[in-house]
């Protein structure tokens, strides 16, 4: 079994002594318990499953949460010098900033700063920070007026094509390489699937690199090499990406029951007895399921705040603590949507890969949901919930039932392994949007090795050719 394979047991628990030592954030004493009762040959799988993952959370979270109070105060005194500890407490409360104790004291999250610019109207405007994407509500217009034009259009003309072109790398931190070590590189690429064609891998370097199949579940190249130098893995792709308009907002929708793409997926995609209660309450007097889906998007999206998210692999039932701290990104909103699809008997299913706009590019991720009469058709919650705080309803609406063509798509599995598996722990078990690097040794996190993605081209195309999606296919 594939190492990441047991993330299955997360949730499984550990020890209540061990429990108690890793809410305090007595990280150094919970792994120092683990690895004696790791020793034990008694353990049932499943508990040595869970120990061991709970040892990687406790080795990741306290660099996750490295600032102290005074520490967080400092760096927004930089550009907001009469922030008062008062307003710092508020946002704590509100759960716009992360936190969690380290050895019996609050730290909090390295990205609570960006966090806020990105997510918190008043706090950006003050802090006069632009972060891009289409969650921020300091971006400016232009990206919310591309939308709003690639709406229009939609509307009008039944689809969108873009063409796309994108150049993306991956390279260890030179402090963590040594010479003569056994480097495994990923970097997703475009998937084919019903939004997007004409897939050209342009160029792969070093040359060698193996290339996944185009219906690969997280479709990657992939490089394996004794490096004598530390170096870049290099891969430029273009493709067409096609987005077509269902007016699903105002639908009914028809009844129907379905077999497919309902399961339960542990640690995350689990129907525990609160997503089954809130399943039913947002359900009550509902028949279809287009009219359930549409329950589940109006309630994350007019009801959900967008934060920053510590790395996923420290994080333990993604999709049912997002529907109690009513927070998350674009991943845990999408990861509870699609719980909740799952849980009602609406086919799921997750999409990710990349946002591709003119002028920004970025990790993303959406689900895709099948109901008559439209088939599979899209949900982009966290761009609901950035419509519903910018209070532009036409948008919100769009984004159920619809995407736009600014996007690549990767990944078509969630919690899937690559064609040529990670021997180690993966970065982000879950999903792959900007690569991944191991050794021998060990997988290595976000913050040991260096990304880029760069937009060579991102161009809308007049076509004449049928829209590329599949409509009702049960695919």
């Amino acid at each position: 079994m594939n190492i990441n394979d047991s993330l299955q047991y997360m949730n499984y628990g550990v020890p209540e002594d061990i429990l108690r030592r890793k809410m305090h954030g007595d990280f150094e004493g919970a792994i120092r318990l683990i690895d004696r009762r790791l020793k034990e040959k008694n353990l049932p799988d499943a508990l040595r499953g869970s120990l061991e993952l709970q040892k990687l959370i406790c080795q990741r979270l306290p660099g996750e949460f490295p600032y102290s109070k005074a520490d967080a105060m400092a760096i927004i005194h930089k550009d907001i010098p009469d922030f008062t500890e008062d307003e710092f407490d508020e946002l704590v409360d509100k759960r716009n900033i992360r936190w969690i104790y380290v050895n019996g004291e609050i730290r909090y999250f390295n990205r609570f700063y960006s966090s806020l610019c990105k997510a918190v109207p008043e706090f950006g405007k003050r802090a006069q920070q632009q972060i891009g994407g289409m969650e921020s509500i300091t971006s400016g217009t232009s990206v919310a007026n591309l939308r709003d034009v690639t709406i229009a259009k939609m509307k009008e003309t039944g689809s969108l094509t873009t063409r796309i072109r994108i150049r993306a790398t991956v390279k260890m931190k030179d402090e963590f390489f040594t010479p003569g070590m056994f480097v495994r590189a990923h970097l997703p690429i475009p998937a084919l699937c019903d939004q997007q064609r004409e897939i050209h891998i342009e160029k792969v370097w070093p040359e060698y690199g193996s290339i996944a199949p185009e219906n690969a579940g997280q479709r990657t190249v992939c490089w394996e090499e004794n490096m004598v130098e530390n170096h870049e893995f290099i891969v430029e792709y273009s493709y067409l990406h096609t987005a077509a308009y269902k007016d699903a907002y105002q639908a009914s929708g028809v009844a129907g029951q379905f077999d497919f793409d309902l399961e339960e997926q542990e640690p995350h995609i689990v129907f525990s007895p609160y997503i089954q209660a809130l399943c039913r309450e947002l359900t009550r007097g509902i028949d279809t399921p287009l009219e359930k889906a549409r329950s589940f998007y109006d309630f994350i999206t007019k009801n959900m705040d967008y934060t920053y998210m510590p790395d996923y692999i420290a994080l333990e039932s993604m999709a049912e603590s997002c529907a109690r701290s009513f927070t998350g990104d674009c991943g845990v909103f999408a990861q509870l949507f699609l719980t909740l699809c799952r849980c009602a008997g609406i086919p799921a299913q997750w999409q990710s890969g990349l946002t591709v706009e003119p002028d920004f590019i970025g990790g993303h991720d959406w689900v895709r949901f099948y109901a008559e009469p439209f088939g599979w058709i899209f949900a982009d919650t966290s761009y609901g919930v950035s419509a519903m705080h910018a209070q532009n309803e036409e948008r919100r609406q769009f984004y159920f039932g619809n995407l736009d063509p600014y996007r690549m798509v990767a990944n078509q599995k969630f919690q899937c392994n690559f064609t040529i598996p990670k021997e180690q722990w993966r970065a982000d078990p879950y999903d792959n949007q900007l690569g991944e690097i191991e050794s021998a040794d060990r997988g290595y996190s976000f913050g040991e090795y260096l990304r880029s993605k760069e937009i060579l081209l991102c161009e809308e195309i007049k076509t004449t050719d049928s829209v590329h999606l599949s409509g009702n296919s049960l695919v």
